[in-house]
């Protein structure tokens, strides 16, 4: 399904019967209603991020539910699509932190290959209806990936932005990784704490002094 690590890591939860009801219930959304992100991109973040590879996690909510612009990770949207306002307030505190010049598409790809697990608690949405599957299952799931990621011996760094993120430090050991929360990016909460976070530079300090390779946050441009 994952084509890496993850296969393995996660078999025995995706042989869980909430898992395989999950799946059921979505072969039925996909057929009935319009969902983001298109089925091949269900598990884009797995695909990018193998489990040995992740430096960092960013915890989102659910996808965007506009046309085409969920691509499977959190905050992400597809080359093309306007970026959105909390995107382009994490640009913003990208360049102020680390420098990176703002990228001129909203695709998060290179994160993803440079160990950074873009994850939504939720997994999928139907067009139009914002947290329209949530309750279903994918909670389950997504917290059962954050222990896995909990249990690995390489520490690793949480984003958690905003309240709905923050909830989930309880399922982290934080005398071994390093969580850093803040207030949601989005237009509404943005200058309540998530500007001056530092979070880019945060994340490589912690990394560099366990002597693993800091993040790479620059976005190449599209052509």
């Amino acid at each position: 399904m994952f084509g890496n690590d993850w296969d393995d890591i996660l078999k025995e939860e995706m042989k869980q019967p909430y898992f395989q009801e999950l799946m059921n219930w979505l072969d039925t959304e996909y057929e009935e209603h319009t969902i983001y992100p298109p089925r091949d991109l269900l598990f884009q973040a797995f695909r990018l991020t193998p489990y040995a590879e992740v430096k960092a996690v960013i915890l989102g909510q659910d996808p965007y539910h506009g046309a085409g612009q969920a691509e499977g990770m959190s905050f992400s949207v597809q080359p093309g699509v306007k970026v959105p306002p909390s995107l382009r307030n994490i640009y913003i505190e990208l360049k102020e932190d680390v420098g990176v010049e703002t990228p001129n598409h909203g695709s998060l790809v290179s994160w993803g290959q440079h160990g950074v697990l873009l994850l939504n608690t939720a997994l999928t949405v139907r067009a139009g209806q914002p947290a329209s599957h949530r309750g279903k299952g994918w909670e389950r799931f997504t917290d059962a990936v954050i222990r896995l990621l909990n249990e690995r011996k390489e520490p690793m760094v949480f984003l958690l932005w905003g309240n709905h993120a923050a909830e989930k430090q309880v399922l982290i050991n934080t005398d071994h990784h390093l969580v850093i929360r803040s207030a949601h990016p989005s237009p509404f909460a943005a200058r309540k704490g998530f500007f001056g976070s530092r979070p880019f530079s945060q994340t490589n300090q912690f990394l560099e002094k366990h002597q693993i390779e800091p993040i790479d946050w620059t976005i190449p441009q599209l052509s």
